[in-house]
């Protein structure tokens, strides 16, 4: 792997490349396929538990997940010797970058000159915080380099800058023209990283579920207990960065001598060989997975077929092997929680908590604003032009970045605070945890905007005169309020909860390691008896674990929140941290359907039909 970084990756690294996803995708598809059938399961001892009622009052808005297109001219850092040249930036609504020499090649439908999935890259507005980021990549070795061109790479002063940074991919350099126009890049690019790193953690699809839960397994199995936002893109996005991150210290230490040049050019230099090695290993992943997808489609069904009959008795067994394995363990665990987590519980809840509450008071804030406006406008006798557009760019708040920043920056300015806090535990997942904070603030936008469009159609009617118009918004804009606050509270909630148990609980289950794995062996035979994947003592020790520290989490939250508000239960607070209601998020985003309760639309209609003349339409 020690070749010239510059030059495409040789056959000889290739095939080594090839190898090395070989032997990840053997060792990680055993533990994919136990946690498919524990997924199965789940939602068959959910169907069988008693069925509470729905909790949403939102609609849910079947036009996440995605972004506004955002597009203009930049000038971008290419060629050999690099150098600033004008180009044609075009960010999609599936957040994929795209760049094209002039404006006209992007209106003639030619190819762009480069794109990129904004998967993991991070947005640096600072020419100096860049070069700082390139001087720490590749140090200046204790040899000569007296005789080495001059290290000129981003030498001249950037006014308006644009680095998009990435651990194991080539960074992207743009510069924009005005102040102005880089925040407005900023966000929007901001926003696709965000949509492509949680497509996983927004599904509810059990096969995603069941890929997190065997990619952190797989990798505790290799020693490495907690978050560190690994889990950012798609399945094959993921396997990539799990390998890449294996790969990168022997890599490191093959290639980077041999690198010449300015300290600068060589980080360059070090950023174009990750991209070749990132890109090889992603294509050998997404082969992989493709592969297996018939095999994993397959085994569902038999899963379904093979355990739904004798899911009773497996549950029996579970629940009965789980209180004698918690009767052993108790102790350790006890003392455990009492010594490491007791202490710094209270300070993590209470900071998420201040955190999510400060993300949807911005929330609605904006929503009452909006609802507001349309009615004044409905007041002001308003052009039926001029109403359209305001009821357009009411339905568009949710995917207007700059409005929803003053949303998003709540969880933002507690990231530092967060991490400190998550740290000690092992926990560098506060990107992933900022991200899910975001994505929960605009679904909850989405669904409210949604439901307040749904609604107004329904009432708004050509009988009413305009007063009699805007009387029935406020009376709508009064149901859409409670009804927010109704699911942004069990939104709240399970937030906390999940992310509570993301930071607890991997470090917990690696602190009992050494004393509690021992007593596994003892009930291992009971449970292998029963031949399913679906069922294992390691799966039955997790649980106990985590229904033990969830017990914790909901004593800290019923007195952070007053017994009344903890209404969700334990089992269903033991899903994701963020689990968007519908079905798989690319399959949704493809399809453009969305399940809801029978005899409810989701159709956003725009207030159309509007009224006649008198009304809406005057």
């Amino acid at each position: 792997m020690g070749g010239q970084p510059s030059s495409p990756l040789d056959k000889r690294q290739q095939q080594h490349l090839r190898g090395q996803v070989d032997i990840l995708l053997r060792n990680f598809l055993p533990c994919y396929r136990g946690q498919l059938a524990a997924s199965v399961l789940r939602k068959i001892s959910i169907e069988l538990g008693p069925q509470e009622p729905v909790g949403c009052q939102l609609l849910h808005s079947k036009k996440l997940p995605r972004v506004r297109e955002h597009r203009g001219p930049l000038t971008q850092l290419q060629g050999h010797p690099p150098q600033w040249q004008p180009i044609f930036c075009v960010l999609r609504g599936d957040g994929r970058l795209e760049w094209f020499s002039h404006r006209e090649e992007y209106e003639n439908g030619y190819r762009p000159l480069g794109s990129t999935a904004l998967t993991g890259y991070t947005v640096l507005t600072s020419q100096r915080e860049y070069l700082r980021l390139l001087d720490a990549l590749c140090p200046d070795s204790s040899g000569d380099h007296a005789q080495e061109e001059p290290d000129t790479l981003l030498e001249m002063p950037v006014s308006f800058p644009l680095f998009l940074q990435h651990p194991f991919r080539r960074h992207l350099c743009f510069s924009a023209a005005t102040g102005e126009v880089q925040r407005a890049w900023r966000l929007a690019l901001q926003g696709g990283i965000r949509l492509r790193g949680t497509v996983l953690q927004r599904s509810q699809a059990p096969a995603a579920r069941a890929f997190l839960d065997a990619i952190r397994l797989y990798r505790q199995q290799q020693g490495h207990f907690g978050d560190d936002n690994v889990t950012l893109g798609s399945d094959a996005e993921v396997l990539t960065a799990v390998l890449m991150r294996e790969l990168q210290p022997a890599l490191r230490a093959q290639t980077l001598p041999s690198l010449r040049g300015a300290p600068r050019a060589r980080a360059w230099a070090w950023t174009k060989l990750l991209d070749a090695v990132h890109a090889a290993v992603l294509a050998g992943a997404s082969a992989g997975l493709r592969a297996f997808q018939p095999e994993k489609d397959e085994l569902l069904v038999g899963l379904e077929k093979t355990i739904r009959p004798d899911a009773d008795q497996m549950l029996r067994l579970r629940a009965r092997v789980a209180g004698r394995l918690r009767a052993a363990v108790q102790g350790p665990l006890d003392s455990c929680l009492l010594k490491k987590v007791d202490a710094q519980l209270p300070r993590l809840t209470q900071t998420l908590l201040s955190t999510v509450e400060a993300e949807l008071a911005a929330v609605q804030t904006l929503l009452t604003q909006g609802m507001g406006r349309l009615s004044r406008h409905l007041r002001g006798s308003p052009s039926g032009t001029r109403l359209r557009k305001e009821v357009y760019s009411f339905g568009e708040m949710p995917w207007d970045p700059e409005l929803m920043q003053i949303c998003y920056r709540e969880a933002e300015r507690s990231q530092g605070r967060l991490g400190q806090l998550a740290a000690p535990f092992g926990f560098f997942g506060t990107q992933s945890l900022v991200f899910g904070a975001q994505d929960l603030a605009q679904q909850l936008m989405a669904d409210a905007v949604a439901t307040f469009l749904q609604l107004a159609d329904q009432c708004l009617t050509t009988a009413l005169d305009r007063d009699q118009a805007a009387q029935q918004l406020e009376k709508v804009r009064g149901r859409v309020l409670k009804k927010f606050q109704s699911d942004s509270g069990s939104a709240r909630r399970q937030f906390i909860h999940g992310w509570l148990l993301c930071i607890f609980l991997p470090f917990v289950l690696s602190q009992l390691e050494p004393s509690c794995k021992a007593e596994l062996s003892e009930f291992e035979g009971e449970v292998l008896a029963v031949g399913s994947p679906a069922l294992t003592i390691e799966g039955i020790y997790e649980e106990v674990v985590r229904g033990v520290l969830l017990q914790r989490i909901n004593g800290e939250l019923t007195k952070a929140l007053g017994a009344s508000n903890m209404s969700c239960t334990l089992d269903g607070c033991s899903e994701a941290p963020w689990d968007q209601a519908g079905a798989d998020v690319e399959t949704e985003a493809q399809r453009g359907t969305c399940s809801r309760q029978p005899g409810s639309s989701t159709e956003i209609r725009p207030l159309c039909p509007l009224p006649p003349p008198g009304t809406l339409q005057s």
